[in-house]
C-alpha cells in the first residue's frame, strides 16, 4: 500500500482511513453490542441512554454510567465517567503538536472524535500534516463514530435475544486487549491499554461496573509510570 502525503488525493486518504480502522474497530463492535443491550437495561430512561451515546462519545464512561443508574447519584455517575475519562489527557498531549498547524475550527471541534482507536491510528502515520491530517483524522473519526452507532443500534434492537451465556461483560476488557495489539504503537500508551485490559477481566466480578473504574485508573497509572521511567530527549 502507497504511503500517503500531503499530495494524496481525498479520495484516497479516505480509502486508506476506513481501510485501517476496519481492523482496529473489529473489538469494539461486541462493546458497542452490549452498551446498546445496557441500555435496554439500565435504570436510566430508554431515551437519555440512547442520547447518552453521542454525548459522552467514550464507550468505557458510558457503559459505567448507563450501569450504574438507579444504584448512585448523578454526581457519583458524573465523577466515574470523568475518572474513566482521564486517560484522554494523555491522548491529547500526545497528539496537541499534530492540530498547531490547523486551522480553528479543527481544534475546537476534532477532539470531540478522539476516542481510543483514533488516537491510536495516528501513532502509525507520524509523517502526515496540514490537510493530509485532517482529512485521515476526520475519515477515521467518522468510521468509528457511524460504525459504534451502527452496533449498538443491533443491540438496542436485538439484544433481548441474546443469551446470557455469551458472556459479553467481558467485551470492554476485549475492546481494550485488540487495541493494544492491532493499533498503539508509543510505549506509554500500550501500556495503558494492555493494563487496562488486564485489570478490567479481573476485576469482571466487582459489583456496580466498578471494574471499568479500576482498570481505567490501572491503565492511566501504569502510563503514567512508563513515562517518567523514558528518557527525556534533549
Amino acid at each position: 500500500m502507497s504511503e500517503l502525503s500531503e499530495n494524496s488525493s481525498r479520495a484516497t486518504i479516505i480509502r486508506r482511513a476506513w481501510l485501517d480502522a476496519f481492523p482496529i474497530f473489529l473489538p469494539a463492535i461486541p462493546f458497542a453490542f452490549i452498551v446498546g443491550i445496557a441500555i435496554n437495561e439500565s435504570a436510566m430512561p430508554r431515551w437519555v441512554g440512547i442520547i447518552s451515546s453521542p454525548v459522552i462519545w467514550a464507550g468505557s464512561a458510558q457503559f459505567a454510567t448507563i450501569t450504574l443508574a438507579g444504584s448512585v447519584s448523578w454526581f457519583t455517575l458524573v465523577l466515574t465517567g470523568a475518572i474513566i475519562n482521564t486517560r484522554h489527557f494523555m491522548y491529547s498531549a500526545a497528539i496537541s503538536p499534530r492540530f498547531a498547524d490547523q486551522p480553528r475550527w479543527f481544534r475546537w471541534w476534532a477532539p470531540y472524535l478522539l476516542v481510543d482507536q483514533v488516537f491510536a491510528m495516528m501513532g502509525r502515520l507520524p509523517q502526515l500534516s496540514g490537510r493530509s491530517f485532517r482529512r485521515y483524522y476526520l475519515a477515521t473519526g467518522a468510521f468509528f463514530f457511524l460504525g459504534w452507532h451502527l452496533f449498538l443500534t443491533v443491540g438496542l434492537v436485538a439484544g433481548a435475544a441474546v443469551p446470557e451465556s455469551w458472556q459479553l461483560g467481558a467485551a470492554p476488557a476485549l475492546m481494550f486487549a485488540g487495541l493494544a495489539v492491532l493499533g498503539v504503537t508509543r510505549r506509554p500508551a500500550a501500556v495503558a491499554v494492555v493494563v487496562a485490559a488486564i485489570t478490567c477481566a479481573a476485576t469482571l466480578g466487582l459489583p456496580n461496573r466498578l471494574g471499568l473504574l479500576v482498570g481505567a485508573f490501572a491503565g492511566v497509572f501504569a502510563a503514567w509510570l512508563v513515562e517518567r521511567s523514558e528518557p527525556t530527549s534533549t
